[in-house]
């Protein structure tokens, strides 16, 4: 492997108010130039590398076994807020979380473009992987002041306040969080939107940081507790994240280079994104199906038609809406690598919570019941459709009641996801429709 490669990990661009920016370079950059944190880095490429092979190896890209991935969200500069606010901000978390499984999975709304214009992208087709990330509810790191059944949701934590990319703080890493994927919400100088390492390690608690304004989406309804971690259009739907995890999980840009004839060791190291040099910003790409030499988008440096709306390009949150099967794969690969790092005992036994209750009828008409085995001091209800889009919240406290009718407004036909939080955890449920 050329440790060269290490290094050309993105074209940076000047960054301007309306176009995306990341600092996943300079952020590589900082950990490259300490020896010990460079020596960790190459070592757990080197394992990458491995897991990568034996996936090629199987003709089964993908696993059907699924994943499920401890989050904890940091609100540094959120200190001295009131629990409105505190409340407001681990909604926002929440939709946050909603947008990734959809993205992921590729079940959000908007991935149904691909359609129109999967025929100009010759074997490149969409990706995703059989994951959950679930914001942590169990065993939390002692010191933080949570208990069981609280969400992994920090406020006035020492998590890079600053929000200065730099390693004068360990590289922007808790060894409390440990074994968590860590997001932490802040003011990000500069312009940027967001940073990650290329490969995160959560064996050193690493974070993925997102710029206040670009974390999570519009709530519904929009509430005014959250002032000042509000996403702003046209970073406001959730996608900043989705991209920067995409780093976190060994993802480079798309728009890495044109050299080289091997796709697998040259540019984003992916054979099924085309190559070019240069981001995409704004919203060319999506708004009519491409056509080769037409220019929407135009061909790219490097002579093909660029993928725009893959997640790793620089378009606006609202016209990136895919991963490819090639991308899936290397994430997954890199999953496969640090899987051993990730604590699995902040999360509830999924098994055990889907025991102690029972939703029904499914399919329904958009009334359905909630019965529990046994009585629950309280638990909140939220649905929301494929887009994260939050259409029922509602908080339920100590009843003599087994059972819970839950009555949507007027929902469309479609499949719905319905989040059930209880003391002993959170867990989520496919609702169809019909």
């Amino acid at each position: 492997m050329k440790l060269k490669l290490f290094f050309l990990l993105i074209v940076f661009q000047v960054a301007f108010a309306q176009q995306r920016t990341c600092g996943t370079q300079e952020y590589m950059q900082t950990i490259m130039n300490d020896p010990a944190q460079r020596a960790a880095y190459l070592e757990q490429q080197s394992k990458f590398e491995v897991e990568m092979q034996k996936l090629e190896s199987n003709s089964l890209r993908n696993t059907n076994e699924l994943i499920r991935i401890p989050v904890a969200v940091h609100y540094p500069t959120a200190g001295a807020v009131t629990d409105a606010i505190k409340t407001c901000l681990r909604r926002l978390a929440q939709k946050q979380i909603d947008i990734l499984n959809a993205d992921y999975n590729a079940t959000n709304t908007d991935i149904s473009n691909w359609a129109s214009v999967s025929d100009n992208y010759f074997g490149t087709s969409t990706g995703s992987l059989n994951v959950q990330f679930v914001i942590a509810t169990q065993n939390h790191p002692a010191g933080t002041g949570l208990n069981n059944g609280d969400l992994a949701v920090t406020f006035g934590t020492d998590f890079i306040g600053s929000g200065v990319i730099s390693c004068t703080n360990g590289c922007n890493e808790d060894i409390t969080w440990a074994g968590y994927i860590n997001i932490v919400v802040t003011n990000i100088s500069g312009g940027i939107l967001g940073f990650s390492p290329l490969g995160g390690q959560p064996q050193f608690g690493r974070t993925v940081v997102i710029d206040n304004n670009s974390f999570g989406a519009t709530l519904t309804p929009s509430p005014t507790s959250c002032a000042g971690f509000v996403p702003a259009a046209p970073y406001n739907k959730g996608r900043t994240l989705t991209h920067e995890l995409g780093h976190f999980f060994n993802l480079a840009h798309t728009f890495q280079a044109c050299d080289g004839s091997n796709c697998a060791s040259s540019g984003d190291r992916v054979c099924d994104t085309p190559p070019t040099d240069q981001p995409r910003y704004d919203c060319n790409a999506a708004d009519n199906p491409p056509t080769p030499g037409g220019g929407n988008p135009p061909l790219s440096s490097c002579g093909f038609l660029q993928l725009t709306m893959n997640y790793m390009d620089y378009v606006q949150d609202s016209c990136m809406y895919m991963f490819s099967a090639g991308q899936a794969a290397r994430m997954q690969s890199w999953y496969n690598s640090i899987s051993g790092q990730l604590t699995t005992t902040a999360l509830s036994s999924q098994d055990f919570l889907e025991n102690k209750f029972t939703l029904y009828p499914n399919p329904n008409k958009g009334s359905f019941t909630i019965e529990f085995k046994e009585l629950a001091n309280s638990f909140s209800v939220e649905v929301y459709d494929v887009t994260g889009k939050t259409i029922y919240e509602n908080n339920y406290d100590q009843t003599a009641n087994l059972a819970q009718v839950i009555n949507l407004d007027n929902p469309t036909n479609g499949v719905y996801f319905v989040n059930i939080k209880s003391d002993d955890g959170i867990v989520t449920k496919k609702l169809i429709i019909q």
